[in-house]
C-alpha cells in the first residue's frame, strides 16, 4: 500500500490578549514610531505607558519636529533624553526656540556618546555654546560626526574652524567633504539623508558668513570655477533656480516670474507648465497650490482665483 501524504495542520490562531490590555504587535512597533506617536501611547493605558517610558531604545534616536518644537524647553529636552539613560546616539531639533546653550551643554554632559547632533534653527542657541559641546564632547572620547548648524546665531569662521579642527581629531574620516554641493529644495533640507557630510554650513567667499554654500550646477560657470568671478557662495548672494540649482541673472528674476515665492531660471521657466490667466508658473515644491480647472491640463494659481472670486462678489454686490 503507498503511504499516505502529511497534510499540515493548520496551526491554531495565537490566543487573544485579556481585555483592555493592547495587542503585542503594538508594543513591536513602538520602535517605529515618532516621538509624537510615542508620547500619545504612552497616556493610552498602563502597559504601553511603561514600555515607553521604560525601554531606552525608544529614546536612543530623538528628533523634536514642528509643532512640538515651540514646546520643548531646556527642562523639557532633559526629561526627553533622560529616558535614553544615558544611551542618546542622535539629537535633531528642528526650531526649537527655546532650548539654549546651557540647557543643551546638560544634555551632551549625560549623553557622551552622541554622534549626531541637528539643531537647524533652533535662534536660542550661539556659536560659542556649540564650541563648548563640541569641546566637551572631545575631552569625552567622544565621536560626533554629523552637526547640522543652520541658523544658529552668531556662528563665525572661528567658531567653525575650533569645530572642525575638534571633530577631524576625534575622527580622522570626517573631513569636511569639498565635493561640489548643489541647490535644490533637498539640500535645504534639514533633515537629508543623503547628505554625508560632517558640517552643513561653511564659510560664504563673498560675504563671509557661515551658512549653506552652493555650487553652480553650470558647465560654462563650474569650467572657471578658479576665477574670483566664479559663483560659488551662499544663497543670498548667488539666487539659485529651485529646479535646476543653477545661478540666475538680474534679468532672469524679472522675466521668469513665479506664481510663489521661490526662483526659476528662464531655461527652466519655459518648460513647465503655467498658470491659464497669468502664465506664471509654480515651482515643484508648491505644485499643490495649483487650483486645476475644467479643462484638462490647465490650471489656475491661488492669486488669480482669489481675485476671480473677488470679481464675482463685486459683481453679485452689484
Amino acid at each position: 500500500m503507498l503511504p499516505t501524504t502529511a497534510t499540515a495542520s493548520t496551526p491554531p490562531p495565537p490566543p487573544a490578549p485579556p481585555p483592555g490590555e493592547p495587542h503585542a504587535a503594538l508594543f513591536l512597533a513602538l520602535g517605529y514610531m515618532r516621538l509624537p506617536e510615542l508620547l500619545a501611547c504612552w497616556r493610552v493605558c498602563r502597559l504601553l505607558g511603561e514600555a515607553v517610558a521604560g525601554d531606552p531604545l525608544l529614546w536612543r534616536r530623538l528628533a523634536v519636529e514642528p509643532p512640538l518644537s515651540g514646546w520643548v524647553t531646556d527642562q523639557v529636552l532633559l526629561k526627553l533624553t533622560a529616558r535614553a539613560d544615558g544611551t542618546l546616539r542622535s539629537l535633531r531639533l528642528f526650531g526649537c526656540l527655546h532650548v539654549s546653550d546651557a540647557g543643551l551643554l546638560r544634555v551632551v554632559e549625560h549623553n557622551p556618546r552622541v554622534t549626531e547632533i541637528y539643531v537647524p534653527a533652533c535662534t536660542g542657541l550661539t556659536g560659542d555654546g556649540v564650541v563648548k559641546i563640541v569641546q566637551l564632547l572631545h575631552e569625552r572620547k567622544g565621536n560626533i560626526s554629523r552637526l547640522r548648524l543652520d541658523g544658529i546665531s552668531g556662528m563665525s569662521k572661528h567658531h567653525l574652524d575650533i569645530i572642525m579642527s575638534l571633530m577631524c581629531k576625534g575622527n580622522p574620516q570626517g573631513q569636511q567633504d569639498r565635493s561640489p554641493l548643489f541647490y535644490n529644495h533637498r539640500a535645504r533640507e534639514a533633515l537629508n539623508t543623503n547628505d554625508e557630510r560632517p558640517i552643513d554650513v561653511d564659510v560664504c567667499p563673498v560675504c563671509a558668513n557661515v551658512r549653506p554654500v552652493f555650487d553652480c550646477t553650470r558647465d560654462d560657470c563650474r569650467k572657471v570655477r578658479d576665477s574670483l568671478w566664479r559663483c560659488r557662495g551662499c544663497y543670498f548672494c548667488f539666487p539659485r533656480c529651485e529646479k535646476c540649482g543653477g545661478c540666475i541673472s538680474p534679468e532672469d528674476i524679472v522675466e521668469a516670474d513665479l506664481a510663489c515665492s521661490d526662483l526659476m531660471c528662464l531655461d527652466c521657466w519655459l518648460t513647465v507648465p503655467k498658470c491659464s490667466t497669468c502664465n506664471r508658473p509654480y515651482c515643484e515644491r508648491h505644485a499643490n497650490l495649483m487650483v486645476s480647472l475644467s479643462m484638462a491640463g490647465q490650471f489656475s494659481c491661488q492669486r488669480c482665483k482669489e481675485l476671480d472670486a473677488s470679481h464675482e462678489n463685486q459683481e453679485d454686490n452689484y
